[in-house]
């Protein structure tokens, strides 16, 4: 992060570079204790130029260890850094004024009197991002700041209250937090500061083994992290990126769901039979009532479900291929286009990192696999011993159109010339009559007509439990806003 000695001169053109970035460090009150530094040292009143001088500060980077942070007098509010003669922010407030820095000194020495860490986030945000969502004009060099400090409060809330085993304050006020904005580097620069201020007891949040053991826990867990990045991206976009993200993510769920739907119809007939039949017997039996795919791809060829995975995975190429192309065309084309996105609010790829479109496949052909395997579990060991003949057999009922008498057509149904058709007779009936075949039949024990009517009862049972799960969260967010309507109307009388 390099410094570029003025005030909001963002770097633009970085289109690889990470949207934000979130480095997470704390520090523990007895390494500052050993090197007498005050956790209050970071803060100093508004506007003194004799502390927060560009002298003192010539040398630093910005995004700078924390440890090192406490030897640089007011490093949160120097004048070579901000632009607001009161710029620290807090939970209620976005401007601290001297009166309000005061009571935060204070705060911030209870909690490194009372033995605990002191945590520091930084959000670290490419000037294009800013111009992109409407928070930069790089003309007048102008930021939103107010947009940006409600941003971090939001994001504050969820760190403090999800980044530990326990919520890091025993109520509201027992939790000292602020937070500033940056402007002399190359990119925007955010941070938040915060402590528990009472004395920690409890044992979910201490250390109970090691050489730490009975000092609070320190570290907050990468997903907390990467979920306050999202939350943060989420809050800060302007509503036409916020729209075209709705918008991808809506098209990749629609076209997921008509795969879904059309999965059973396409995949249970009898161009897929020799195929079905081979992951069946591929079916570890000692399994049966338990064949999942499990935590792994289906195409990653580890596991007593392997060579099954590895068919399911051969048919289901088939199926995108074929009866299912332009469904599946559109999947991925747009589970591509939100990687794009994502690369342009998280940066490139790392080496080895899953790109969405990858996850959002893999998960695809797992929901289809699993089902699948739930259905197939569902029919008889002998019902399945040759799908070939099953499926015989079942062309072999079809009630197809017939201009003689019924005498004629049972005649010809059972005769054995009718037994004798070769296979491929039978499978452009079977094309002439599939709409017929599942609707019409069932073999001993189950068929593919059983399978198919079991997975339209689990498609149809998914999406009745996600419209009521949408309803519910419509409901609580209108009654939600109506309290907040009438607090509203509380405060006026």
């Amino acid at each position: 992060m390099a410094k570029t000695g003025e005030i909001a001169a963002f770097a633009l053109g970085e289109k690889k570079t990470a949207m934000v970035n979130l480095p997470a460090q704390f520090v523990t009150s007895g390494t500052a204790d050993m090197k007498g530094q005050k956790y209050s040292d970071l803060v100093d009143y508004a506007n003194n130029s004799e502390k927060t001088s560009d002298l003192n500060n010539e040398s630093i980077t910005d995004l700078i260890d924390l440890k090192e942070q406490f030897s640089k007098p007011g490093y949160a509010n120097r004048n070579s850094a901000v632009t607001e003669t009161h710029p620290i922010f807090g939970r209620e407030k976005l401007n601290y004024d001297n009166h309000d820095i005061s009571v935060l000194r204070k705060d911030l020495d209870e909690a490194q009197e009372n033995g605990n860490n002191i945590h520091e986030l930084a959000f670290s945000i490419r000037g294009d991002w800013l111009v992109k969502n409407n928070l930069y004009d790089p003309e007048t060099r102008m930021i939103d700041q107010n947009k940006l400090k409600h941003a971090e409060q939001e994001v504050a809330k969820t760190l403090i209250t999800k980044g530990f085993n326990l919520p890091l304050g025993e109520d509201e006020n027992d939790v000292v937090w602020f937070g500033v904005i940056h402007q002399d580097t190359d990119h925007l620069n955010m941070h938040l500061w915060f402590a528990k201020k009472g004395q920690e007891t409890r044992s979910e949040m201490l250390k109970q083994e090691g050489k730490y053991k009975g000092q609070p826990i320190g570290v907050i867990p990468l997903e907390v992290i990467e979920q306050a990045k999202r939350q943060f991206r989420k809050q800060l976009m302007s509503s036409q990126e916020l729209k075209r993200h709705q918008e991808i993510l809506k098209g990749v769920g629609g076209f997921k769901k008509e795969i879904v739907e059309t999965a059973p119809e396409n995949l249970l007939n009898d161009r897929h039979a020799k195929a079905i039949k081979k992951i069946y017997d591929a079916l570890p039996q000692d399994m049966k009532g338990r064949w999942q795919v499990g935590n792994t791809k289906l195409s990653s060829g580890k596991g007593k479900m392997a060579k099954a995975n590895l068919l399911t995975d051969k048919l289901l190429d088939d199926l995108f291929a074929k009866e299912l192309k332009p469904e599946y065309k559109g999947f991925k084309s747009l589970a591509q286009e939100y990687d794009d996105i994502n690369i342009e609010d998280q940066g490139v790829m790392h080496k080895g990192q899953r790109k969405w479109s990858e996850n959002k496949e893999d998960e695809l052909r797992k929901r289809l696999a699993n089902q699948l395997y739930k259905h197939l579990a569902q029919i008889e060991d002998t019902s399945l011993n040759d799908i070939d003949q099953q499926m015989t057999a079942l062309l072999s009922h079809v009630r197809k159109p017939y201009k003689g008498g019924d005498a004629e057509k049972h005649k010809i149904a059972s005769s054995p010339q009718e037994k004798k058709l070769d296979s491929k007779s039978l499978t452009n009936t079977a094309n002439q009559n599939s709409r017929h075949i599942g609707a019409q039949m069932a073999l001993q024990g189950g068929s593919f007509n059983k399978i198919s009517r079991l997975w339209r009862q689990d498609i149809r049972a998914e999406a009745n439990a996600e419209r009521q799960f949408l309803r519910n969260q419509k409901k609580v967010e209108q009654e939600k806003e109506q309290v907040d309507d009438d607090y509203q109307k509380y405060r006026q009388l």
